[in-house]
């Protein structure tokens, strides 16, 4: 069989040739043959369906770490997931046409700033769901040692309205850990002022300048905004209270759901799970080395996980700025440093969200994952269930895991 090479392949496949040793590179699509002098890439002509394959998925905006599992799986598995991503991003579109609808509202009214916190009365946002449609939770959160460490420096929080994870570092990351989750808490207080619900919280029918259906999702983000801001402030007055305690600090992931909407936030590398129709999409961000280089087209997710620098963070709360600059960082790097990430997600009866640390992630695939929460047990036998298997691969990290089951009330 004649092989093609890679500017004629890159021709027929309507692809560049950039983007075929990016695939390359990622395993998604290897070439028939390369040249072992020149490293000239050939290619057969029975791999154009795949190349194109792979071009159609980027096309949907489907990441490129889902897009091996996607390919390698059954006809049937494969379209399963493309329709569970296109269903997480319609419901990621509906979000920002609220928030879109919203911003149009405050601004037609001729502000040219907005106030913090957020607190103004545009016109009421559509509801999220049908109309009579209430939602309830199941939740359970456990974190765990593992089989190497003597601390355990993780922390693990679950409720009706708040989900979070935390995993602590340096000489106070127990403390660190705890004071991050800590601070989210009282959102999940019915008889705090703060929570969702509650009569002088934002949003409430009861509160000045409610909207009529669930937390204005502006309000939502400052909730949680503000509690994460004095989550940062608690973990560095840990790692400033004491010279030995110097250099601690925590990532953060955690969850807040008022009514159908869910915002998250994040920094670090504790990750946010959504497993929707059969589909595991991570809905967070890693803030670290070995992402930035992964997104870069450095490396590629499988040989991220073996990285001598997969540790090392980009963000996290106490983390100095000034030492990331001392340890090479840019500029831009350094002052993102302690600044998390807020976004809003459409939550619906059947989804399955689970927040983790690293000990879990970096010892279970994906696939693993996924195979648990298909499995559909309770929330805390799932928890304990990952837990198990984190530890059964060896356990060299603390574990945290937090998951809350999203259910249709009656």
């Amino acid at each position: 069989m004649k092989l093609l090479t890679i500017g004629e392949f890159a021709r027929q496949a309507r692809l560049s040739a950039k983007a075929l040793r990016l695939y390359d590179e990622l395993g998604l699509l290897r070439p028939a043959k390369v040249d072992q002098w020149s490293g000239y890439r050939y290619y057969a002509p029975s791999q154009l369906e795949r190349a194109r394959l792979v071009a159609w998925l980027r096309r949907i905006g489907l990441p490129l770490a889902q897009i091996g599992a996607v390919i390698e799986s059954s006809p049937a598995e494969a379209a399963a997931a493309v329709t569970a991503f296109l269903r997480v991003a319609e419901a990621d579109l509906a979000e920002r046409q609220r928030l879109a609808q919203f911003l149009i509202s405050y601004l037609s009214e001729g502000a040219t700033a907005m106030p913090e916190p957020l607190s103004p009365q545009p016109r009421p946002l559509l509801d999220a769901s049908p109309a009579g449609t209430t939602l309830t939770v199941r939740y359970a959160a456990a974190s765990d040692a593992g089989l190497v460490r003597e601390r355990n420096q993780d922390a693990a929080s679950a409720g009706p309205r708040v989900l979070a994870v935390a995993d602590g570092f340096g000489p106070g990351g127990e403390q660190a850990s705890a004071a991050a989750v800590n601070a989210l808490l009282h959102l999940d207080a019915p008889g705090h002022p703060d929570a969702p619900g509650h009569p002088d919280a934002p949003g409430h029918p009861d509160a000045p300048g409610h909207l009529d259906a669930e937390t204005a999702p502006a309000s939502l983000l400052n909730l949680l905004s503000e509690a994460v801001a004095a989550a940062g402030a608690s973990v560095r007055s840990i790692a400033q209270s004491a010279p030995e305690l110097g250099g601690s600090g925590s990532t953060l992931t955690a969850a807040l759901l008022s009514g159908s909407r869910l915002a998250l936030v994040h920094i670090g590398d504790s990750r946010a799970y959504l497993f929707r129709d059969g589909g595991l999409f991570q809905v967070s961000h890693d803030h670290s080395v070995t992402q930035a280089m992964v997104d870069a087209g450095r490396l590629t997710p499988e040989e991220a996980v073996s990285h001598p620098q997969r540790s090392l963070l980009l963000r996290a709360l106490g983390v100095s700025a000034a030492l990331l600059r001392a340890a090479g960082m840019t500029e831009e790097q350094a002052r993102e440093a302690d600044k998390p990430e807020l976004s809003l997600l459409e939550a619906r009866p059947g989804d399955r969200y689970l927040l983790c640390s690293d000990g879990l992630t970096a010892v279970l695939p994906a696939a693993v994952i996924r195979r648990e929460l298909a499995a559909r047990a309770e929330p805390a036998e799932v928890v304990q269930r990952l837990i198990t298997l984190a530890n059964e691969a060896g356990g060299p990290d603390n574990i945290a895991c937090a998951l809350a089951d999203i259910e249709a009330g009656s």
